[in-house]
C-alpha cells in the first residue's frame, strides 16, 4: 500500500482548495464546525463537505486500485494488509458528529459530510437565503458515498445517522436499503438542481456552479449503481435519455493546485514521490509491463522513468541491494508472469512484495504527468524532484467519460457493440491522458506517440478484441478498462467481483495470502464505540450484488 499521509482529511484538501481556485477569498482556519449550527457560515460548511467527499475519493481510489493490480500493494497477507482501520478515517469524514453537549462521536477530523448537510438544512429552513444548491451538492456527494461504503463493506449507517442524540449508537443497514436510500438522495438532489439555484457565493470546485452538469453527474452515478447491481433496464433507460457524461469535457474530477508550502495543494502522489530524497511510491509490474509490451500510448504519460534499465531484466545484471528480487528464481505460481523486474527502467514491484525498502529513491519509477502532475517520460532518465514536470497540479479521477463507455461495453448484448464503446472509450481515455502532457513544459514531447500511433493502436486493439472469444475477448476489454482506470480505480474492483475479469493479473507475492477479499472489515473506531456493530470475522462476506460463487471466479486473485 502507498506510504500515503493520513492526514489527507479536511486539513489536507482545504490547501488544495486555495490552489485549485484562485479567486477564493475563504479562509479556511477558521473551522465551520466551531459554531453552533444557525451560526455556521454555509460557504464553508460546502467547502469541508467537497474537500470530506476528495480525500475519501483519494483513498478508495487507491484502495480499489491495489487489490486489482493497478496500483502496488504491500502486505502479503489480505487480512493483515487491510486490518479493521483501513476505512476508520473515510468512516469519520462521512458521519463523525457531536452531541447535543459537543462531545464528538468517533472523530478525529472536522464535521463529517452527513451532519454538515444536514446543518446546512437547518440554516436554509431559518434563512430567507435559498441555500438549496449547498444541499444538492451534499446530498449528491453523501449519496456517492454510501454507495461506494456498501460496495467496499456491504453495510452502511443510513437510517439512523446524522442524529447521535436519539440514535448514540447507529445500526448498519443492509446495503440493498442504503442503495434504495442513496438513490433517493440523488433525486433529491436532482429536484433542487432543476430549479437551477444561485450558488450564493458558495465555491463550487467540481463544475463552477454549473447546475446541468450536475444534473448531468447524478445520472451517471445512477449509472454506476446500475451497471454495479445488474440492471439493464434501469440502465438502457438512463442511457436513452442522454442526460449523462458523455464527454470528457464534462468528467467528474478534482482538481490540484501547485502550491508547496502552507498549505501543500499539490496531489499526494507527487508529494510522495517528487521530493529531495526521490519517490517514495512502487509502481505495479503487471500494469507497466501490460503497457510495454503493447506499446500503450499513455505508458509515458503513467510513468517516470529514472532508469533506463531495470535489474535482472533482459539480461541486466541483478542488484541485491536495490531490487532483492532480481536475485531471486521465480516460485513455480509466478511461471509466465513478470515476477521482479519489468525490462526497459520499469522499476517496481510486484503484487504483495513487502521485501523492505532499499535505497531506490532515484531508482524506481516514479509517478508521472497523468493524473498526479509529474514529469513526462521523455527518456531522459533523470532524477525526480521538488517542482519537476507539473509541479503536482494534476486531477483525482473520479468518473470520466471513457468509464462510462467501459460500462455501457459491460452492458451491451453483443460483441460488435461492445467493440464500439470499446473503441470509443480508449480513443477519450487516450486523448484525455494526453492533453497532460503540456503540464510539463520541460519535456521533450517529440516522443510521444503520433495521432498515427494512438490511431493505429485503437484499431489494432478493437480488432484483436473482434478477432478473440471466450475468455480472450473479456480479457481485452476488461484489461483496457484497467489501463484507462488508472488514478482512480474505485470501480475496479467492483468490476473484478462482477466478472472475474481479467483472467491475466499477476497472482500475489505469497503463495497463500487467503482468500481474495469480497468486502472489507467494518471500521475499528466504530466497531469499538457502537455496540450495534459487531466486526466481521474475515473478508469474505459478499456485497448484496456480489453473487459469484467465492474463490473459483477468481482464478489469479492468489
Amino acid at each position: 500500500m502507498k506510504k500515503i499521509i493520513k492526514y489527507i482529511t479536511v486539513v489536507f484538501a482545504a490547501g488544495v482548495l486555495f490552489n485549485s481556485c484562485e479567486t477564493t477569498d475563504l479562509d479556511l482556519r477558521t473551522s465551520p464546525n466551531d459554531l453552533a449550527a444557525d451560526q455556521a457560515d454555509p460557504n464553508l460548511l460546502l467547502n469541508s463537505i467537497q474537500l470530506a467527499y476528495v480525500a475519501n475519493m483519494y483513498t478508495i481510489n487507491d484502495i480499489g486500485s491495489e487489490l486489482t493490480r493497478i496500483d502496488y500493494m504491500l502486505g502479503r497477507n489480505y487480512f493483515n494488509t487491510y486490518p479493521g482501520d483501513t476505512f476508520d478515517d473515510i468512516w469519520e469524514r462521512l458521519y463523525s458528529s457531536t452531541d447535543g453537549n459537543g462531545a464528538v462521536y468517533s472523530s478525529t477530523v472536522d464535521l463529517g459530510i452527513f451532519p454538515n448537510v444536514d446543518n446546512l438544512q437547518t440554516i436554509d429552513a431559518e434563512s430567507d437565503i435559498d441555500y438549496s444548491f449547498h444541499i444538492a451538492v451534499g446530498q449528491t456527494l453523501k449519496a456517492h458515498m454510501l454507495l461506494l461504503l456498501v460496495d467496499y463493506l456491504g453495510k452502511a449507517t443510513l437510517s439512523e445517522a446524522g442524529n447521535p442524540v436519539d440514535f448514540p449508537a447507529p445500526m448498519l443497514d443492509d446495503g440493498q436499503d442504503v442503495y434504495t436510500g442513496a438513490l433517493a438522495l440523488l433525486s433529491e438532489a436532482e429536484a433542487l438542481f432543476a430549479a437551477d439555484p444561485a450558488t450564493q457565493g458558495g465555491e463550487d470546485f467540481f463544475y463552477g456552479g454549473d447546475t446541468e452538469n450536475w444534473i448531468k453527474l447524478i445520472n451517471t452515478i445512477r449509472l454506476k449503481a446500475a451497471v454495479t447491481t445488474g440492471d439493464t433496464s434501469t440502465f438502457n433507460s438512463i442511457i436513452a435519455g442522454g442526460e449523462y457524461i458523455t464527454d470528457s469535457a464534462d468528467d467528474f474530477q478534482w482538481q490540484y493546485g501547485t502550491r508547496e508550502l502552507q498549505p501543500d495543494t499539490r496531489h499526494p502522489d507527487y508529494q510522495n514521490d517528487y521530493t529531495t530524497s526521490g519517490a517514495n511510491i512502487y509502481q505495479n509490474n503487471w500494469l507497466m509491463n501490460n503497457m510495454m509490451v503493447r506499446n500503450d500510448p499513455r505508458i509515458r504519460y503513467y510513468f517516470y522513468r529514472q532508469e533506463s534499465a531495470t535489474p535482472g531484466a533482459a539480461g541486466e545484471p541483478a542488484n541485491e541491494e536495490l531490487l532483492a528480487c532480481s536475485l531471486a528464481t521465480p516460485p513455480a505460481h509466478y511461471d509466465g508472469f513478470i515476477y521482479c523486474s519489468v525490462p526497459n527502467g520499469y522499476w517496481g514491484r510486484s503484487h504483495g512484495n513487502n521485501e523492505g525498502t532499499p535505497p531506490d529513491g532515484f531508482q524506481r519509477t516514479a509517478v508521472g504527468v497523468y493524473p498526479a502532475g509529474g514529469r513526462f517520460d521523455d527518456s531522459s532518465f533523470d532524477v525526480v524532484g521538488l517542482g519537476l514536470g507539473g509541479g503536482g497540479g494534476g486531477i483525482e479521477p473520479i468518473i470520466l467519460a471513457s468509464y462510462v463507455d467501459f460500462w455501457q461495453a459491460e452492458m451491451a448484448s453483443s460483441a460488435a457493440e461492445k467493440a464500439t464503446f470499446l473503441e470509443s472509450a480508449m480513443t477519450k481515455s487516450i486523448a484525455k491522458v494526453q492533453s497532460f502532457g503540456s503540464l510539463d513544459s520541460g519535456a521533450d514531447l517529440s516522443v510521444a506517440p503520433s495521432d498515427d500511433e494512438v490511431t493505429t493502436y485503437i484499431e489494432d486493439t478493437v480488432a484483436d478484441y473482434l478477432a478473440a472469444t471466450g475468455d480472450d475477448q473479456m480479457n481485452i476489454l476488461s484489461e483496457q478498462y484497467w489501463i484507462a482506470l488508472y488514478g482512480g480505480g474505485v470501480e475496479a474492483y467492483n468490476y473484478y467481483r462482477r466478472t472475474g475479469f481479467p483472467t491475466t493479473l499477476a497472482p500475489n507475492w505469497e503463495l497463500n495470502p487467503g482468500a481474495f477479499p469480497r468486502s472489507f472489515l467494518y471500521p475499528q473506531t466504530e466497531v469499538i464505540t457502537n455496540s450495534n456493530v459487531s466486526q466481521k470475522s474475515d473478508l469474505s462476506t459478499q456485497v448484496f450484488w456480489d453473487t459469484n460463487p467465492a474463490g473459483p471466479a477468481f482464478p489469479s486473485a492468489n
